[in-house]
């Protein structure tokens, strides 16, 4: 318990630089008295609308939420979804300038109407084409002149085309040379290009996804005798040591949903973390969550395991909150307190 709230203590010396795909989550939230007489739908009575920074957006928000300083790079449109999420980002104080316009493109929206604590439906308006040819030198100038000033770099891939091979390329080897921590929560297209990063955080769906990649890649078909399915403690513990060893890992945190983690470090060890959710109301964001503190915690000089286990705890904590949501130092270092029965 000393050794995590050390840990988290230092949480508010960390600078991190977030980049990736940007997401407004809006939620309209109302209650459901009738079905419509036009179709078999219950009509939703809307009370009031939220709006919420998501995506990479939402990992910057985490991170924020536990004192950390964070700079924020990513895309939007020319819009008024643009206005509302830079509004959002200055009422949190995360740092927004890495934040470019592209014209012709819209910011991401994601639409949830809530009913009496349900998601009843859900809206995507996205883009997901790659970027303009300007627009990706202007995110690359930003992210190589600014980068030397933080301690860590999460790139939040959520394949929304912000992220391209050459963009990958250019900012992970920068950061290598500068000696960042670099974490990457991952899409299964671009696993080639994360090579050499510090960690990754897949989900568990990812991480199969990782295992065919690799398959795939392979000319001497020594990757046949892993599983496309991780099913077993078995299939998870072959594939998380196999993939940590091609990338080239310091480690690899395998998020499991109810099952809880997995966590592969560079010593060969590895680590299966129970979940400590208490109550399942809302797994949207649990993943923002997990790599915001993950690498916050690696940052602030925690080992692999160690900030797995505050990550695990993190998320036990947002997915019993309904919505996008965060926690902070304080809310965290009472549910370890709980846990250790101080």
């Amino acid at each position: 318990m000393k050794t995590f709230t050390q840990t988290i203590n230092r949480f508010s010396r960390a600078r991190v630089m977030v980049i990736g795909d940007l997401i407004l989550d809006e939620y309209i939230w109302g209650d459901v008295e009738r079905i419509s007489p036009e179709a078999p739908v219950p009509v939703v009575w809307a009370k009031k609308r939220t709006f919420v920074p998501g995506g990479a957006a939402n990992v910057a928000n985490n991170l924020r939420s536990l004192g950390a300083d964070v700079s924020l790079v990513g895309v939007v449109g020319k819009d008024h979804n643009r206005d509302v999420m830079l509004a959002k980002l200055r009422e949190k104080r995360i740092g927004a300038s890495g934040i470019i316009a592209e014209s012709g493109r819209h910011t991401t929206l994601k639409s949830r109407i809530i009913a009496r604590h349900q998601q009843m439906v859900r809206v995507d308006w996205e883009h997901t084409e790659p970027l303009k040819e300007q627009t990706m030198e202007k995110l690359i100038a930003f992210i190589c002149k600014h980068m030397r000033y933080v301690d860590a770099v999460i790139i939040e891939d959520y394949g929304k085309g912000l992220f391209t091979p050459p963009l990958l390329a250019r900012v992970i080897s920068h950061a290598r040379q500068l000696k960042k921590i670099v974490t990457v929560d991952p899409k299964e297209d671009n696993f080639e290009y994360y090579y050499g990063v510090t960690a990754i955080t897949p989900n568990r769906k990812e991480a199969e996804n990782a295992i065919r990649y690799l398959k795939m890649q392979d000319k001497t078909n020594g990757f046949k005798i892993y599983k496309d399915k991780l099913q077993t403690e078995a299939d998870i513990r072959r594939a998380g040591e196999v993939v940590r060893r091609h990338l080239g890992l310091e480690s690899l945190l395998i998020t499991l949903g109810d099952q809880g983690m997995w966590v592969f470090s560079q010593d060969d060890q590895d680590c299966h973390i129970p979940t400590v959710a208490q109550d399942v109301f809302d797994v949207s964001g649990a993943g923002d969550t997990t790599i915001a503190v993950y690498t916050l915690a690696l940052a602030s000089g925690a080992s692999a395991l160690q900030a797995a286990h505050l990550a695990n705890f993190a998320a036990g904590i947002v997915v019993g909150k309904v919505g996008t949501a965060t926690t902070d130092r304080k809310e965290l270092l009472a549910r370890l307190r709980s846990a250790s029965g101080r």
